[in-house]
């Protein structure tokens, strides 16, 4: 079996997650200052009172922040996988479907987000108690 076939086999297998499945991995991470907000009417995850993680309800997809250039080069490097639609053109966010998205990949665009949306003081207290 080649890798690509093997590779592809591996992704078809892969459980299809959902809000709460990313919810929980997200406050698995027990990173200060995010709370659980709705927004639209939406549930949704803020980190710092700002946006960080939510589903849409048009798409049935997980929508993370990603900066536009971060953004085109994960749709144009895996485009089964991330995508955006003209409502989130002109927004830094990507879409990614759920039976594709790797759960690595989750943890360390919250984990950079938050880092980038967290106050100074914020982020130098939880890097010296977490040994960064």
């Amino acid at each position: 079996m080649t890798a690509k076939r093997s590779s592809a086999k591996k992704r078809k297998a892969a459980k299809t997650l959902t809000y709460e499945d990313i919810r929980k991995l997200a406050l698995s991470l027990e990173l200060p200052g995010v709370t659980e907000a709705v927004s639209w009417g939406q549930p949704c995850l803020k980190a710092h009172g700002k946006l960080w993680f939510f589903w849409s309800p048009q798409e049935d997809a997980p929508a993370f922040k990603a900066s536009f250039d971060e953004r085109d080069m994960l749709v144009a490097a895996d485009p089964d996988t991330f995508y955006f639609t003209a409502h989130f053109k002109s927004h830094e966010w990507v879409l990614a479907r759920p039976d594709r998205i790797d759960r690595e990949w989750i943890k360390a665009n919250l984990i950079r987000v938050w880092r980038a949306q967290a106050p100074k003081k914020v982020l130098k207290a939880f890097d010296a108690e977490n040994g960064a």
